[in-house]
């Protein structure tokens, strides 16, 4: 045992760290990163000067916060929201000069960075928002589907 470790008392050397001392370089990284993407529009603008690729490569930046989350053992549904904020952004990002616009309001990282600081104070655990987040996502996304084979099969209808 460290000379530095003994010297506290026992009370406090066991004790587990509150959500204010759970902040580390990881987290200081993340807000420097999102200061850097969000705050500042280097996320739009990487969409806007290199189309398509740019809305790509400002996803793959912004999933270092995910890997965070996963070291920080963040609960899965909280991961798959973030996720969600990242897809999203990128098809945002993905029409041009308007999605630019939109991308630089909607912010991703801004978002999974507060829910990183959430799940922090929560010790890991997911929130029913969280939950309501990605069934209501995963909904939409078999209702799309739902849809466009629907669309698909009449399109063929009126084909044959």
């Amino acid at each position: 045992m460290s000379t530095a470790l003994a010297a506290r008392p026992a009370a406090h050397r066991d004790r587990q760290p509150t959500g204010a001392e759970k902040t580390g370089a990881d987290l200081t990284a993340a807000r420097t990163l999102v200061r850097i993407l969000d705050r500042f529009g280097i996320d739009p603008l990487l969409g806007f000067f290199v189309p398509g690729l740019g809305d790509i490569l400002g996803m793959a930046l912004g999933m270092y916060l995910v890997v965070i989350a996963a070291q920080r053992k963040v609960a899965p549904v909280v991961m798959a929201r973030m996720f969600l904020n990242l897809t999203t952004d990128m098809l945002i990002g993905a029409v041009p000069v308007a999605g630019d616009l939109g991308d630089l309001a909607y912010r991703a990282n801004k978002k999974n960075l507060a829910l990183i600081e959430a799940s922090v104070e929560r010790d890991g655990k997911a929130s029913t928002r969280d939950w309501l987040a990605v069934f209501g996502a995963a909904a939409l996304s078999i209702g799309v589907l739902v849809g466009v084979v629907w669309l698909a099969a009449k399109l063929l209808g009126l084909l044959f």
